[in-house]
């Protein structure tokens, strides 16, 4: 069994060259996501570095366990002198999505096998060709629970594949004291990145009525469908990233942007990304070439502003 505390000088990144996991010996093959020791020289494969992460203790407050002081450009403390626990669990996308559908899945089948029972006590002689013909009940909601959770799974995937590039990432956060989760949470140069991934179908497109003489209202289009409402969703998440990057003294170092990515929708050749109630509307490469991008933030407090939401949002 993997036991003990989590090395203190770890990183989660896409491997250069292949080696075994030092806790159960696989090898794990270049290229893969998996997390260098960077003193001593090895990697953990995730499944171990998550069991590690499972049984290392856990502060009274991690928050203030890992950023006590603010975080400024001319705070020079380091990580030693502030206590700080490096270890970071990522998180997995669409696993608390997935989890609900698996959870509404059993009451599901469930519920065929007893309108199945029903029909064949109805029906003793014809119930055999009565549910041949005649389709099983079928939940949507059930349904779009398990679009929703591959939608996010998808896109964390595609997430992972940027490790050790630059950006940071936190998939499927919940937000204290409630439920309610963030799909994910991009840490770049160029800010800190709230991310809602959704898996609809249908172009999205932006509605716009009045302007000059009447007042300017935006509406969000997938498919023709009325979906503003999703707008609303990302502006509660960034605002509660924001609240907690106050309590640690970067609100004004680091900009907090919102963004709805439709990991498989129906975009146009040419162009198709807008911007609807601040936040942008666009697809993951799109996602890729601005989080990826060049900007004043640098790795060490990048690395320090990842720890704190990762503290402040655990995982959902």
């Amino acid at each position: 069994p993997v036991t003990g505390p989590i090395p203190a000088t770890t990183k989660r990144m896409r491997l250069r060259f292949a080696g075994p996991c030092r806790e159960c010996g696989v090898d794990q093959p270049a290229g893969d996501v998996a997390i260098y020791d960077k003193v001593a020289k090895n990697v953990i494969c995730v499944a171990c570095f998550s069991q590690l992460a499972a049984v290392s203790p856990i502060p009274p407050n991690p928050l203030e366990a890992i950023l006590p002081v603010p975080l400024r450009a001319s705070d020079q403390a380091s990580d030693a002198e502030r206590g700080v626990a490096a270890a970071v669990e990522i998180g997995v996308g669409g696993a608390s999505a997935r989890r609900e559908h698996d959870r509404r899945k059993v009451k599901d089948d469930a519920n065929v096998r007893a309108w199945e029972g029903r029909i064949r006590a109805k029906h003793p002689v014809l119930g055999g060709l009565v549910l041949a013909i005649v389709d099983e009940p079928v939940n949507a909601n059930t349904k779009a629970w398990a679009t929703g959770a591959h939608g996010e799974e998808i896109f964390a995937k595609f997430l992972d594949k940027l490790a050790g590039t630059g950006p940071y990432f936190l998939h499927d956060r919940r937000i204290p004291p409630g439920r309610s989760n963030i799909d994910h949470i991009v840490v770049a140069p160029t800010g800190v990145y709230v991310i809602d991934a959704k898996n609809y179908t249908g172009r999205a497109t932006l509605d716009v009525k009045g302007g000059i003489f009447t007042p300017r209202v935006e509406r969000l289009l997938v498919g023709g469908r009325d979906r503003t409402k999703l707008v609303d969703g990302v502006r509660r998440q960034v605002d509660k990233v924001r609240e907690l990057l106050t309590r640690i003294g970067v609100d004004q170092d680091v900009p907090v942007h919102g963004m709805l990515c439709f990991v498989e929708g129906d975009w146009p050749l040419l162009g198709g990304s807008f911007s609807v109630g601040g936040f942008e509307v666009l697809w993951p490469k799109k996602v890729r070439k601005i989080i990826t991008a060049a900007g004043p933030i640098d790795d060490e407090h990048l690395q320090k502003i990842h720890r704190a939401l990762a503290a402040g949002f655990p995982p959902a």
